[in-house]
């Protein structure tokens, strides 16, 4: 690890940095649930086969803004230079917000994988490196006073640790990415249809006896006058749905001045009744395209079962 304080080090280590191709990047705020936060430190990794920390960079900019407006400037608006953060937004808030270029966020990474895949209660970093890892982060020093000086061991160490964490996490979730999202060209789709109708089956066999089960309960619970038990709660929705004559409203809204003049959905049974009548309407026609994948051998069992019935 190097723990840099000198502006001039600094300087040199951000005009090295501005040349890599990746950075794991994370940072330490001081006063940070105060109105006033200030960025105190960012803790840069350049390799990210570092699972000890000790290539990691530390820059102290405590109530420094040259020297961050220096690191803004050369690294987060290199639009060459990926830049990757846990939660990035909060990040950028500090290095440059809507400035900074080709920003990469493993939390947004993690949400976007599907949850069989990566099945976590939360996507926070200490969750991702258990889960991952089998790695219990110790998050005590994370909020320590970043605004003290010196720092202790302690501090250096968690924030040092903190872009190693990073980097593994990133790079297990670029292959479960990788599994979620493979190239549509080459999918086996033998492969895939198999499965896809193996889940539909399970899927259409799991949903049937959860609407059963769900209707017992609610019958149950009312009849028992029970509106909650250890694990559930019933509850009651009421929707209203006000209607009104067309004819009726558009002579109010003459009558009054008020304007109707927006487009209204025409269904099918309208388009009937009007027939000739809409050659002489300023039609607004949208066109959108959604596809469908029908399991024929389903539709097959379906048929099968109808008749034997």
């Amino acid at each position: 690890m190097l723990y840099l304080r000198n502006a001039d080090e600094i300087s040199a280590l951000v005009t090295q940095y501005s040349q890599a191709k990746i950075l794991w990047v994370d940072t330490e705020i001081a006063d940070f649930n105060t109105q006033k936060p200030r960025l105190s430190l960012i803790q840069i990794l350049k390799d990210g086969s570092d699972i000890s920390g000790e290539t990691v960079v530390i820059l102290d900019v405590l109530d420094r803004p040259e020297i961050i407006k220096n690191f803004i400037e050369s690294i987060m608006c290199n639009h060459t230079i990926e830049k990757v953060f846990h939660q990035a937004s909060y990040d950028l808030k500090f290095l440059g917000k809507n400035q900074a270029k080709n920003v990469t966020c493993t939390l947004e990474m993690a949400k976007n994988i599907p949850y069989y895949l990566l099945p976590l209660p939360n996507f926070s970093l200490k969750t991702l490196v258990d889960a991952l890892y089998h790695i219990n982060i110790d998050k005590t020093e994370q909020t320590s006073d970043w605004g003290q000086r010196p720092l202790s061991n302690l501090q250096l160490h968690y924030a040092k640790m903190d872009p190693v964490y990073l980097a593994m996490v990133h790079q297990k979730l670029l292959q479960l990415q990788a599994v979620a999202y493979p190239n549509p060209e080459t999918e086996d789709l033998t492969s895939l249809a198999g499965r896809y109708l193996q889940l539909k089956q399970q899927l259409h066999l799991l949903s049937s006896e959860f609407e059963h089960i769900e209707t017992r309960l609610k019958s149950a619970m009312q009849a028992q006058k029970i509106s909650e038990t250890d694990c559930l709660k019933l509850s009651r929705s009421q929707r209203r749905i006000t209607k009104v004559e067309f004819s009726q409203l558009a002579a109010v809204a003459q009558q009054h001045g008020l304007s109707l003049n927006f487009p209204i959905t025409l269904t099918q049974k309208l388009q009937k009744e009007l027939k000739e009548l809409m050659a002489e309407l300023s039609l607004q026609v949208e066109t959108t395209t959604s596809w469908r994948l029908s399991a024929k051998q389903f539709e097959n069992i379906d048929k099968q079962d109808e008749l034997d019935f």
